[in-house]
C-alpha cells in the first residue's frame, strides 16, 4: 500500500489578504467589545444603567468584482468596516452602493414607541417592503 501524499493547494493572494484583514477587523472588534463590557460595569458601579447604542447603518449588499480593489476594499468585510468607520475611502465606497438604494418603505416606518430590544428578525419584512 503506496503512502498517499499530502497535497497542499497554494492559496491565491488576493485569499491571503482578506483572511489578513479579517483578523485586524475581528481584534478591533474585540477592542470595542472589551470598551462596551468597560463601560457597563463602569455605569453599573455608579448606580446608572447602561443602554446599548442603536446601530447606524443598516444594508444588505453581494458585491461580485473588484470595483473599489484601487483604494484597498477587495471584499464584504472591507467595505463594511469602511462604512462604518467612515474611513479615508468612504466617499467611493458610499458611492458604490448607491445603485442598491432601496425606496422609502410601503406604509411607511412605525414609530420606536414599545420596540426597544434586537429587531433583526423583522429584517426581511422590511426588505420586502423597500423593494
Amino acid at each position: 500500500m503506496a503512502e498517499e501524499a499530502a497535497i497542499i493547494v497554494p492559496e491565491s493572494t488576493a485569499k491571503k489578504r482578506k483572511r489578513e484583514r479579517t483578523k485586524i477587523y475581528a481584534k478591533e472588534y474585540e477592542e470595542q467589545e472589551k470598551e462596551l463590557i468597560r463601560l457597563k460595569r463602569e455605569t453599573k458601579f455608579k448606580g446608572g444603567f447602561y443602554v446599548l447604542p442603536e446601530a447606524k447603518l443598516l444594508f444588505i449588499v453581494r458585491i461580485r468584482g473588484q470595483v473599489l480593489g484601487k483604494y484597498g476594499i477587495i471584499c464584504m468585510e472591507d467595505l463594511v468596516h469602511e462604512i462604518l468607520t467612515v474611513g479615508p475611502h468612504f466617499k467611493e465606497a458610499n458611492n458604490f452602493l448607491w445603485h442598491f438604494k432601496l425606496k422609502a418603505p410601503l406604509g411607511g416606518l412605525e414609530k420606536k414607541r414599545n420596540h426597544a430590544g434586537n429587531r433583526e428578525v423583522y429584517i426581511n419584512e422590511l426588505i420586502r417592503r423597500m423593494n
